[in-house]
């Protein structure tokens, strides 16, 4: 698995992936087909390669171990309907936060840091409940709006 730095030069390559992803995520009802049928496991490792999680961000995040999904990647298996639509939520989230902010890093940046409109809580830490995600989507349409608390 390739792993890319946060920067300028792999921008591109991060757009392209996620984009790969987006017609999976951009209705509700293709979401919800595509995470009921699983999404094949290396989607997990595409979401690490482009999101700059750490490994233990990932397993923190997703409740999986980098090792499991190593190993269905390996075998080619689907993940549950659960991980799936959290993945792609996910995929969703960063594209985006990527928007928003220009850039992987700068969107990566802002996931560890509080923010008032979540209520001084860091993103990052609530990304790993579908609720918390939504609430970040939430903040991500107020800040490109100047909606700001």
């Amino acid at each position: 698995m390739k792993s890319y730095q946060l920067d300028d030069n792999n921008q591109n390559i991060v757009e392209e992936t996620i984009s790969f992803y987006h017609t999976l995520y951009d209705t509700p009802v293709s979401l919800l087909s595509v995470a009921k049928k699983g999404l094949r496991a290396k989607a997990a490792l595409d979401f690490i390669a482009v999101s700059g999680f750490t490994y233990d961000q990932f397993q923190e995040t997703f409740k999986t171990t980098v090792k499991t999904i190593q190993n269905y990647a390996g075998q080619d298996l689907k993940l549950d309907a659960a991980l799936s639509e959290k993945l792609l939520k996910s995929f969703s989230l960063f594209e985006q936060g990527i928007e928003v902010f220009g850039s992987v890093k700068a969107f990566h940046d802002w996931l560890k840091q509080p923010s008032i409109g979540l209520g001084d809580q860091i993103p990052f830490e609530i990304m790993d409940t579908i609720t918390g995600i939504t609430l970040i989507e939430e903040e991500l349409l107020r800040i490109a709006y100047g909606a700001l608390a």
